[in-house]
């Protein structure tokens, strides 16, 4: 019985490596094909933000007069922002006019005596000729015509001085009235009527819509895989639209927390409505 088991295995390990010769004969006879692998592609999130956001300021304070915007609305160039109230300028006009007015009093008896001083110094000169006056009377007159002479030139520069702080203040109307600088919308109105504006608080956030980007976060062990204008593609699916951009600038500084790195993609709107904070999905290839 023992005999008879051992032969059975035995036959049973010959046809089996009977069968894997056969079977290897016919894969070494067959082309073997492979697909292609794919190269990797990143899918990142970002938001749209505008490339050109203003934080709108007064040079002067003062109480605002007028708030001639609301968050949301649309301005051009040039328009009516906010004005500040006049109260303080106008107060320092005035301080000043009474300045030039002083001044030029001064100028014209500074004047006066001058010329009362030459009609002395030439009668005294005649008489010193003729030997009527002493020396030193002479030489006083002369000593006081040099220090009127001078006193005339500086009063004379009294007065400059007082004009142009005259155009300094007036000047100042100018910036009592804030225009946009661009055209663009107002984002975050933070003053209203009545309140005190401040140099260097914002009053007013304008944001450029024609210059909009989208800003989005890659992995430091993905930046093999990007450059500079790598064409992207990317939805923005709040509104349903597609378009393709370009990588413009990869900031050269990570996130200690994370380990990514900001980056800034260019896109066409396709004259297309879209807003900073939008969502944005990018496709990198």
């Amino acid at each position: 019985m023992k005999k008879f088991m051992i032969l059975v295995s035995l036959s049973l390990i010959t046809i089996s490596a009977q069968t894997i010769e056969k079977i290897e004969k016919k894969v070494s006879g067959t082309v073997v094909q492979t697909s292609p692998v794919k190269k990797s592609e990143i899918y990142l999130s970002g938001s749209v933000v505008s490339d050109n956001q203003k934080m709108i300021t007064s040079r002067y304070m003062g109480y605002v007069r007028k708030m001639a915007v609301s968050d949301g609305d649309i301005v051009k160039k040039g328009q009516l922002l906010y004005e500040i109230d006049s109260k303080e300028i106008e107060s320092a006009e005035r301080q000043v006019d009474l300045a030039i007015s002083q001044a030029r009093l001064a100028l014209q008896m500074n004047k006066n005596q001058y010329n009362n001083i030459l009609i002395n110094l030439a009668r005294h000169e005649r008489l010193y000729k003729k030997k009527m006056v002493s020396k030193y009377e002479f030489e006083m007159l002369q000593l006081a015509e040099k220090n009127l002479k001078d006193m005339v030139e500086i009063s004379e520069k009294q007065v400059d001085q007082a004009l142009a702080k005259k155009d300094e203040v007036l000047n100042q109307y100018n910036y009592l009235k804030i225009h946009a600088p661009n055209s663009g919308v107002i984002v975050d109105k933070r003053l209203n009527e009545g309140e005190m504006a401040i140099p260097g608080m914002p009053a007013v956030v304008l944001t450029d819509l024609s210059h909009l980007k989208i800003v989005a976060e890659i992995a430091e062990t993905q930046l093999k895989y990007i450059n500079l204008n790598k064409k992207v593609d990317i939805v923005i699916p709040s509104i349903g639209f597609t378009t393709t951009g370009s990588i413009s600038s990869i900031i050269p500084s990570s996130n200690p927390m994370t380990h990514k790195f900001k980056i800034k993609i260019e896109f066409d709107l396709h004259e297309r409505s879209v807003y900073p904070g939008m969502y944005a999905k990018i496709l990198i290839k």
